[in-house]
């Protein structure tokens, strides 16, 4: 058993959209549930220091309730959030978000959490793999919907 007690996933995706409409589409908490297939709901006014409600649900597993505080606000680039479980000793995680723009209208998302406590080791061999496929999952849905909005917003 690998006893590492900290761990992190990083993932990257390139979405043709602008940076406002990407940034839009992350931040639209309320519709996580019509698209987001990692994390099903978020909920919380966003601004540093706030404490949101995340329900994390990578595919094949369990829902997970969490209660992590936003740690970085700054739109439309970036934002992350802690979550602990007792004591960040025990176990916390932090997930990030940011937002590269390109000047040829593409948005590189960088979606990372890293992990780190005594659980860790537990935690590596029961979910890891499953989040990471959710942080993949996510991306994908992300650049669809971004994607899509151009067009829709275009039609009569």
């Amino acid at each position: 058993m690998d006893l590492r007690t900290t761990r992190t996933i990083r993932s990257a995706i390139e979405i043709r959209a602008p940076l406002e409409t990407v940034w839009g589409v992350l931040t639209d908490f309320e519709s996580y549930r019509d698209w987001n297939p990692h994390l099903r709901q978020v909920r919380g006014t966003p601004r540093q220091g706030a404490r949101l409600m995340v329900i994390s649900q990578p595919p094949g597993s369990r829902p997970v309730a969490l209660r992590p505080r936003l740690i970085v606000w700054q739109p439309p680039h970036e934002f992350r959030w802690r979550a602990k479980l007792i004591t960040r000793r025990l176990f916390s995680g932090e997930h990030g978000f940011r937002l590269e723009s390109h000047t040829d209208g593409r948005v590189r998302f960088i979606h990372d959490e890293t992990f780190r406590g005594l659980l860790v080791p537990l935690y590596a061999r029961m979910r890891l793999e499953a989040t990471r496929r959710g942080f993949a999952a996510m991306n994908e849905a992300l650049r669809e919907r971004a994607e899509a909005l151009p067009a829709e917003h275009s039609e009569p």
